[in-house]
């Protein structure tokens, strides 16, 4: 008689690639530690969703340690965030429909500063459009995707600090730190508005999520193909 598959519990700190879902990544893990002996229903989740544009630190919950998913979420993150001051987006990133919008004078570096202090500290954001946000228990992405008006209300979120990294007109690039539910991609829309320019992002990479950086990240390709409790990080 064969003994049951013992299930394997601990994190991986992955930095996710462009173009992967979170949860793409999930299903990478758990396929190896499958291929690995592991169960196959073992447990495999994240502390923190990064859309598929984004990239850097996805740290990735298995067996027991799935647990610890809020305490993962609720820690500090900093994300390197790039921004084009030239337009509005539907989906306020670089994957949505542009409008362009028409500057005769282009912000100056104070008037930039000035705009993202009001976007720091203790503020009330609004979410996009297109994000995992439940309506009526459906994702809000999912009923604008089938052409459903979707309107989301402002949330009460904390951005610790953002540093202006460097600035050539229309593109800006930032550093975010912030607590949990923030979204960057809002930040730049919202940035636009103050502005009265446009504003959407064009390159996102989370570096650090709590305890967790981008120098002690894995890549997902360099992954064994068979995993086990010994490519996994301990968690007390």
């Amino acid at each position: 008689m064969t003994a049951a598959a013992t299930s394997p519990s601990g994190l991986l700190v992955i930095d996710k690639p462009l173009g992967r879902t979170s949860m793409d990544v999930c299903r990478v893990v758990r396929r190896r530690l499958v291929a690995g002996g592991a169960p196959k229903r073992v447990k495999v989740g994240h502390g923190g969703t990064l859309d598929p544009l984004a990239t850097g630190v996805l740290v990735v919950l298995v067996g027991k340690a799935t647990r610890l998913c809020e305490q993962v979420m609720q820690g500090q993150k900093v994300y390197h965030t790039h921004i084009d001051l030239s337009a509005f987006s539907t989906t306020d990133d670089n994957e949505g429909e542009k409008t362009a919008v028409g500057v005769l004078h282009p912000p100056a570096l104070a008037d930039i500063r000035a705009g993202l202090e009001k976007l720091t500290g203790d503020i009330q954001q609004t979410p996009p459009v297109y994000s995992a946000v439940k309506v009526g228990g459906r994702r809000a992405y999912a009923l604008a995707r089938g052409g459903q008006a979707v309107r989301l209300g402002p949330r009460h979120v904390r951005v610790d600090s953002i540093e202006i990294a460097s600035y050539e007109w229309p593109r800006l690039e930032i550093v975010v730190t912030s607590g949990k539910g923030v979204y960057i991609r809002s930040i730049a829309r919202d940035l636009g508005r103050l502005l009265g320019t446009g504003g959407y992002l064009t390159g996102l990479r989370r570096t650090r999520i709590g305890l967790w950086d981008i120098q002690e990240s894995r890549q997902l390709a360099g992954l064994p193909e068979q995993m086990g409790q010994g490519d996994l990080q301990a968690v007390g």
